[in-house]
């Protein structure tokens, strides 16, 4: 039993360890890293995040590996469509004479059914000619051809519909439920027009964003903005291609926090409150709430002299979660792509940690009781 006993409490002090790294030790203790900033040698420089200092960091340049894109503003447009070439135009013509060049004895009417638009925006027709119809809507080609037939077939009368073809057709890619080709009905049609005819945005995408292709060149915004600002629903032109995809830019969360990850944007633009949000909110247990770091690295050029930006491309941010201004300014300041956010841990409290040594011991001893019996 002795022997046992022995055995036991040599258990509990090679397991002590242990069960002090089963304490917070995952993140760094906040008051580790500010005595390193205070260093003259750091490598890195220190900003408390206050109501006065918001004003200067938001003339800071963007970091992240992300462009912003420009967009393009909403513009009224005709509500009719215009023919193009590729598109395809359907005839019916209209003809009671006995004698008629377009129609068989008994027959009323001659179809003339896809009939393409050349690449010089001109359609062929018997005993006229080729015609321009190019950039013209599908009532005023009516009344040219009709026109251009009379010469010829002065009793003649002719309907005219038309299929729209690549030049007035849009690319709907992908995020949507149904992707394809989507032709233009008239030329105010729009980006959430579209979406809409796909079948909507995907319900798993997390913060949405439009990319719109048009002449070689990207144009970008998110969803949440187009659906607050009706005025940049963009126009669509002929050729466009749209996607919709996930927000690219994410921010990793580290320490006492509820998950230690990488998280995609939520919203267009996120808070330090919202990220901290995200990934779970603070251990209550551990977190120190006047030490949530944001840690953050700007190009070089964020340095240049003349322009508004850190003394550092290493910056640290510090938040004070126990202030009213702190909590303030953690709601306006704004996280970037590839931001670390960093939930530092409090000092480790004593009888959580006797407790937690003790517990391991009575533990130990009750499994050797249990043995010796």
């Amino acid at each position: 039993m002795l022997r046992l006993l022995s055995a036991a409490v040599l258990t509990g002090v090679i397991l002590l360890p242990a069960a002090c790294s089963r304490l917070p030790g995952g993140a760094p203790a906040s008051r580790e890293i500010l005595r390193e900033a205070s260093d003259v040698e750091a490598d890195f420089e220190l900003y408390p995040v206050t109501r006065t200092f918001l004003p200067e960091v938001a003339k800071w340049p963007d970091t992240g590996p992300q462009e912003r894109l420009s967009w393009i503003a909403h513009s009224q447009g005709p509500k009719s469509q215009y023919i193009q070439p590729g598109d395809l135009i359907n005839l019916q013509v209209w003809d009671s004479s006995e004698n008629s060049l377009l129609t068989a004895p008994e027959q009323k009417v001659a179809q003339l059914q896809d009939i393409k638009v050349s690449s010089d925006g001109t359609i062929f027709m018997p005993y006229v000619g080729k015609v321009s119809v190019r950039g013209l809507t599908p009532d005023l080609a009516r009344e040219k051809l009709q026109q251009a037939l009379e010469e010829i077939v002065p009793s003649a009368q002719l309907q005219l519909s038309m299929v729209e073809g690549r030049n007035n057709s849009v690319d709907l890619v992908s995020g949507v439920e149904n992707p394809g080709t989507y032709p233009i009905p008239d030329q105010n049609y729009t980006v959430m027009g579209l979406i809409s005819a796909g079948g909507g945005i995907g319900l798993t995408l997390d913060n949405p964003q439009i990319r719109l292709v048009r002449s070689g060149k990207i144009f970008g915004t998110s969803v949440e903005n187009l659906l607050n600002d009706p005025g940049l629903d963009t126009r669509l032109r002929g050729g466009d291609r749209v996607f919709v995809e996930e927000d690219e830019r994410y921010f990793l969360s580290f320490g006492a926090t509820g998950t230690e990850a990488q998280h995609i944007f939520t919203k267009e633009q996120m808070s330090a409150m919202d990220a901290i949000s995200v990934a779970g909110g603070l251990s209550d247990r551990q977190a120190d709430p006047k030490g949530i770091l944001i840690l953050r690295e700007y190009p070089l050029s964020a340095l240049t002299k003349g322009t508004h930006g850190p003394d550092k491309e290493r910056v640290v941010f510090s938040l004070d979660l126990t202030s009213a201004d702190g909590l303030f300014s953690a709601r306006k300041f704004e996280i970037q792509s590839e931001d670390l956010v960093i939930a530092t841990e409090a000092p480790i409290n004593d009888v959580l940690t006797v407790s937690s040594v003790f517990g391991n011991f009575v533990g130990v001893f009750n499994t050797a009781s249990n043995i010796g019996n």
